[in-house]
C-alpha cells in the first residue's frame, strides 16, 4: 500500500450482518430493533465503549450530524465492552444517559455484532446504505466530515431511485428522573466547609452545605453550551491561592474559572476546539486548544491538567497566562521514564501531595505519579522541553489489558478503571477504584495496596473532611460520607484481562496495512511533509524482533520473535487530508487517527497480513 497514493473510493457491495446483542435495546422504548426496520436509511453504526475517551469524543462529533439529517439517517450504537463492568446492563443504561446518547443502542456485551462487522478497535464507525449494503468502515476520531459528505451522497442517490425514506427514527428519548445531581464528576471542598460538585450530565456546578446534600446555588446554566455561565460536561476542580476555582470543563475542551464571591465564570485556557496532532502544545492559553481536560490539581505553582483526550498532563499558569505539555506523547499505554518520553492512558485523576503528584491513569487501571528528576538526570538532556525535570513513575498497575481487584503488594495488586485519586493526612493515598466500585488505598511506606470501602457506585472523586472522607458516587448521584477506617476491609482477590479474540498470525514476517483512502474530494495533504503517521510496539517487546517503532508510511513489515507465541501488538496511526481543490488557497484540512492494540497468536495456520482499517473498506 503506497500511503502517498490512496486508492480510489470503492463502494463494495457487502451485505450488512445483523445486530444483535444480548443486553437488547435502549432509547428504543422497549422495540427491538433489526436491519429491516432501518431500510430506507442511512444508517451509521457506533460500535462504542463508554471508558473510551475517543468514542466519546465521537458522541459528540455526530451530534451535528444527527441533527441535521435527522429524517434520514439513523445512528444506532452498539455497546462492546472492554472492562467488566461494562459489560454490566445497569452501567450501559447509565452511560447512555450520562452522555447524553440521543440515538438507539445496542447492548452488545458478549462482543457478537462487533465479531460479525470484523471490528478491531473502539471507537469505529461503519456505514449502512438505504437498500442494506456496508459502504464504509472508519476506525477512530475524526471522520464526521467523511461521513456527512458520504450521507449527502447517499441521500442523493437513493432519493433518485426512490430507496430513501425520510421521517422520524426509531429513537424514543426515556422519562426524565428528577434529583439533585445527576452523575456528579468531582467534588472540591471549599474554606467556607461547603462542596463544590460538577453536576458533569446537567453542565452545571452545584454548592452544597457541609451537609454534602443540601443545595445552596448552582452555577450554569444547565443547558450544554461554551457562552457565559455555561459548561458541557464539567469534571475536576482545584482552588487556586486567590480562592477561586478553576474548572475542567471536559467536552468545552477548555478550562473556566468560577469566582464563589461574585459568581462569576470565564474562560481561562482552551478555544473550545479540540486539540489535533500538529497543533501547538504551549503558548497563549486562550489561543491554544485542549483535548478534554479531566481533571486538575495546584502543584508547584500551576495547575497541572489531566489531559485525557491525548494522554497527556498539561500545566496552566494563571501569572503568564499560558499552557504547556507537561509530560506525556499522545501515545496510549504505560510507560515510565522520563515525563516528556513517558505513555499515558486517559489520565483522569490528580492529588497533589508535597513533592509528588498522583495520578489515577484510567485506563491502564494505575496509579501512577510525577516527581522531580534526580541531580543526574535533569543533567541528561530533559530540561528544556516538554516535561523538562521530571519523572513518571508507576505505583500500582501493569498496562491497558489487565485489570481486576486484588489487594496486597503493589508490584501485583489490581485495579479497574480509576477515576479519582486523593491524597491522605497519613501520606497514603486514596483510590476511587470506579469499576470496581470500591475505595483503595495505596501506602508508599509499604508497598501494600489495601480495600477501604467496597459497595459504592462508581466512585469518581473524593475529598477530605475532617476524619471523614467524602466520596463522589457518581452512579448513585451522590456523595457518601464515610470514616477513614484504622484497618482496610478485605476482599477476594479477582483478576481479570480484556477479552477479545486473539488473531491467529503466521510466524515469520507479517504484513501491517493500515488502509486508508481519502474521503471524496480530498487528499493526502503533503505540502509540508509525509501526512502520515504510523507507530508500532508490542507487549511483550520481545513479540517483535523487527519493525517497530515510528515512521511515515502506511505499512510495515513486521518480524516476529519465534521464541515468542502470543502478545499484542500496538499500533497507532495518523493521516490528514486537504480538499482537493487546486483554486482554493486554504482548503479545509481534517486528521484522522486511531490506536489499536491487537491480541495476537502466533500459528502455522495463521495470516501473513494484517489489515487495520482507518478510514475505507478492505478488499481482503
Amino acid at each position: 500500500m503506497d500511503s502517498a497514493s490512496p486508492a480510489p473510493r470503492r463502494r463494495a457491495r457487502v451485505r450488512a450482518p445483523e445486530l444483535i446483542g444480548k443486553g437488547g435495546w435502549l432509547n428504543t422504548g422497549g422495540k427491538d430493533l433489526t436491519l429491516a426496520d432501518l431500510r430506507g436509511k442511512c444508517v451509521v453504526v457506533d460500535f462504542w465503549t463508554f471508558c473510551c475517551i475517543n468514542c466519546l469524543h465521537v458522541l459528540d462529533e455526530l451530534r451535528e450530524l444527527e441533527e441535521k439529517h435527522r429524517d434520514t439517517v439513523v445512528i444506532i450504537g452498539v455497546h462492546s465492552p472492554k472492562f467488566v463492568h461494562e459489560a454490566e446492563h445497569a452501567a450501559v443504561v447509565d452511560a447512555v444517559e450520562r452522555y447524553e446518547v440521543h440515538h438507539p443502542v445496542l447492548d452488545d456485551p458478549e462482543l457478537a455484532t462487533w465479531k460479525q462487522y470484523a471490528v478491531r478497535a473502539w471507537p469505529t464507525l461503519v456505514v449502512i446504505d438505504p437498500e442494506g449494503y456496508v459502504v464504509a468502515q472508519h476506525a477512530g476520531e475524526g471522520h464526521a466530515h467523511a461521513i456527512a459528505r458520504l450521507v449527502e451522497e447517499l441521500e442523493a442517490e437513493h432519493e433518485a431511485k426512490g430507496t430513501l425514506r425520510r421521517g422520524d427514527g426509531p429513537y424514543v428519548a426515556p422519562e426524565p428522573v428528577a434529583g439533585d445531581l445527576r452523575f456528579p464528576g468531582k467534588a472540591l471542598a471549599l474554606p467556607s466547609g461547603n462542596f463544590l460538585v460538577s453536576d458533569s450530565t446537567r453542565h452545571q456546578l452545584v454548592e452544597l452545605a457541609a451537609d454534602g446534600e443540601s443545595v445552596v446555588r448552582r452555577i450554569g446554566s444547565g443547558e450544554r453550551g461554551f457562552g457565559p455561565g455555561a459548561f458541557s460536561e464539567p469534571q475536576g476542580l482545584a482552588l487556586l491561592p486567590d480562592g477561586s476555582v478553576v474548572v475542567a470543563d471536559t467536552v468545552n475542551h477548555a478550562l473556566r474559572r468560577f469566582d464563589p464571591v461574585s459568581g462569576t465564570v470565564e474562560t481561562v485556557a482552551g478555544t473550545g476546539r479540540q486539540w489535533w496532532q500538529g497543533s501547538p502544545t504551549s503558548g497563549p492559553a486562550l489561543e491554544v486548544d485542549l483535548s478534554s481536560p479531566w481533571d486538575v490539581a495546584w502543584w508547584q505553582g500551576r495547575v497541572w491538567i489531566a489531559m485525557a483526550g491525548v494522554h497527556q498532563l498539561w500545566t496552566w499558569d494563571p501569572e503568564a497566562g499560558t499552557v504547556a505539555l507537561a509530560a506525556g506523547t499522545t501515545n496510549e499505554g504505560l510507560l515510565d521514564g522520563p515525563a516528556g518520553e513517558a505513555w499515558f492512558a486517559q489520565p483522569s485523576g490528580l492529588a497533589a501531595a508535597g513533592d509528588r503528584l498522583w495520578i489515577a491513569d484510567s485506563e491502564t487501571s494505575a496509579l501512577r505519579y510525577v516527581e522531580r528528576a534526580g541531580q543526574e538526570r535533569q543533567g541528561e538532556g530533559h530540561g528544556g522541553g516538554p516535561g523538562g525535570g521530571y519523572v513518571i513513575r508507576t505505583a500500582v498497575g501493569t498496562g491497558l489489558f489487565d485489570f481486576g481487584h486484588r489487594d496486597g503488594e503493589a508490584g501485583q495488586a489490581l485495579l479497574q478503571h480509576p477515576l479519582g485519586v486523593t491524597a491522605l493526612p497519613d501520606g497514603s493515598v486514596a483510590v476511587c477504584d470506579t469499576y470496581n466500585h470500591a475505595l483503595r488505598r495505596f501506602d508508599p511506606a509499604t508497598g501494600e495496596v489495601s480495600t477501604l470501602a467496597t459497595d459504592l457506585r462508581e466512585p469518581s472523586d473524593a475529598v477530605l473532611a475532617g476524619e471523614d472522607i467524602v466520596v463522589v458516587e457518581s452512579a448513585r448521584h451522590r456523595l457518601t460520607r464515610l470514616r477513614l477506617p484504622e484497618e482496610a476491609v478485605r476482599v477476594e482477590s479477582v483478576a481479570h484481562r480484556t477479552q477479545r479474540a486473539a488473531t491467529e498470525v503466521a510466524p515469520g514476517t507479517l504484513r501491517l496495512d493500515v488502509v486508508f483512502q481519502a474521503p471524496a474530494g480530498q487528499k493526502l495533504d503533503t505540502r509540508y511533509g509525509p501526512s502520515t503517521r504510523l507507530l508500532v510496539s508490542s507487549t511483550p517487546p520481545e513479540l517483535l524482533s523487527g519493525g517497530e517503532g515510528a515512521g511515515t508510511d502506511l505499512f510495515r513489515e513486521l518480524a516476529l520473535n519465534p521464541e515468542v507465541t502470543e502478545g499484542v501488538l500496538h499500533v497507532s496511526a495518523m493521516a490528514a487530508s486537504c480538499d482537493d481543490d487546486p483554486d482554493n488557497e486554504y482548503p479545509a484540512c481534517h486528521v484522522h487517527q486511531q490506536d489499536w492494540g491487537v491480541p495476537v497468536t502466533v500459528t502455522e495456520r495463521g495470516i501473513s497480513r494484517l489489515p487495520l482499517v482507518l478510514a475505507g473498506l478492505d478488499a481482503e
